[in-house]
């Protein structure tokens, strides 16, 4: 976050120079507002794409084995250019390189569900997905696998056969 504003105050000097230099150049004949309004457009544009391409560089940094599973796109008011097209802030990944089976449940996968969103730091959250049931149970304090495979005091919640994580895991 603070290389991104060191950046767009770099940018936004170096398009007030350049517009000073035109300026100087066309024997000052541009209106007195060019100056800053080059620079803030250029800081705009750049903080604009910085957000849009978030998403395409943060799954591009994912391990081989990382499976993003969906994206949350967010519209804002104060962002008006996100009518147009939204913005993917948040990223829902299935890390399948943990992705184990116990023998006696073989309908049931432990994997870790890794959250990223911009702005925040990312959570990795162990889970146990039950394929044939389509629900999920979050590995937390307490919850102890039995030697048949069950997991006891875990809380199971529906989620859908078409829940995106759930597919991802399920098809590793």
């Amino acid at each position: 976050m603070l290389l991104e504003f060191i950046a767009a105050i770099a940018l936004g000097l170096g398009t007030a120079g350049v517009a000073m230099a035109l300026n100087l150049a066309l024997r000052r004949r541009l209106p007195a507002w060019t100056v800053p309004a080059a620079a803030g457009l250029a800081m705009i544009g750049f903080m604009v794409h910085m957000e849009y391409a978030w998403a395409e560089r943060t799954t591009g940094q994912l391990p081989d084995g990382v499976v993003v599973a969906s994206t949350g796109q967010t519209v804002s008011w104060y962002r008006p250019w996100t009518w147009i097209k939204p913005l993917e802030l948040r990223i829902l990944a299935v890390d399948t390189r943990r992705s184990r089976r116990h023998p006696d449940a073989p309908g049931q996968v432990m994997t870790t569900v890794i959250l990223l969103e911009r702005w925040m730091p990312t959570r990795e959250i162990p889970v146990v997905f039950d394929c044939l049931g389509a629900r999920r149970a979050d590995l937390h304090a307490g919850v102890e696998l039995a030697a048949d495979g069950r997991l006891e005091g875990a809380t199971w919640r529906q989620i859908g056969a078409e829940d995106p994580a759930l597919r991802v895991a399920c098809g590793a």
